[in-house]
């Protein structure tokens, strides 16, 4: 694991202090569809309003105001954006076996660290606010999912009790134990769009 920290230290660090919550921003994706639409390069990269895609989202995770913010990434670097504090990059070498192992990746780091609960996001969703994270990640609940407008999407929290029930390969993540443990399961309203970016049109989305 690299640990790499912008402009502001001690932002969303221990600091001493009891700490439990922790980011994870899954950013080890290939963007297949986005090369394929006639984009140049990993999508995560790509120009939106201003910067990357993917630095919008780290930037919302890192300032949620929770303990830790961890970003897995795969065989490509991703830039950081400037004043969020310490965020820490996992790299996924596994990444081509599906988004699992990218979960995975950033569990094993949290669980090291001593977090027992973490809060998952895509580092493709560039319109998901910090108010998102910080929302999702106040409740109690052993899953709590983010809703936009009724529909679900991230970020979700994931407490230590359902670690052991998430997938280690495949695609698919907190999906899935959703499904089967839907007693569990919190639904929270959140303001922003979890709009993805997939192709070269979804560049357009309206910030």
């Amino acid at each position: 694991m690299r640990v790499a920290e912008a402009t502001r230290p001690g932002t969303g660090g221990t600091g001493g202090a009891a700490v439990t919550v922790a980011a994870i921003v899954l950013a080890a994706g290939g963007g297949s569809r986005f090369a394929a639409s006639g984009g140049e390069g990993n999508k995560l990269l790509a120009p939106y309003m201003g910067r990357t895609v993917v630095q919008w989202a780290i930037e919302h995770a890192a300032t949620a105001g929770l303990d830790a913010t961890y970003v897995v990434i795969g065989d490509t670097d991703v830039p950081l954006p400037a004043g969020v504090g310490i965020v820490r990059i996992v790299r996924n070498e596994r990444w081509r076996e599906g988004m699992a192992t990218s979960l995975q990746a950033g569990l094993r780091s949290a669980k090291r660290d001593g977090y027992g609960t973490i809060v998952v996001g895509l580092g493709d969703q560039p319109l998901v606010p910090a108010e998102a994270w910080r929302l999702v990640a106040r409740t109690s609940a052993p899953i709590a999912v983010a809703t936009y407008d009724g529909v679900r999407a991230n970020p979700v929290r994931l407490s230590s009790h359902v670690w052991p029930l998430l997938p280690r390969t495949g695609d698919e993540g907190a999906r899935k134990v959703m499904r089967r443990r839907p007693d569990v399961v919190v639904e929270v309203p959140c303001p922003g769009s979890p709009a993805d970016v997939d192709t070269v049109a979804d560049l357009d989305l309206p910030g």
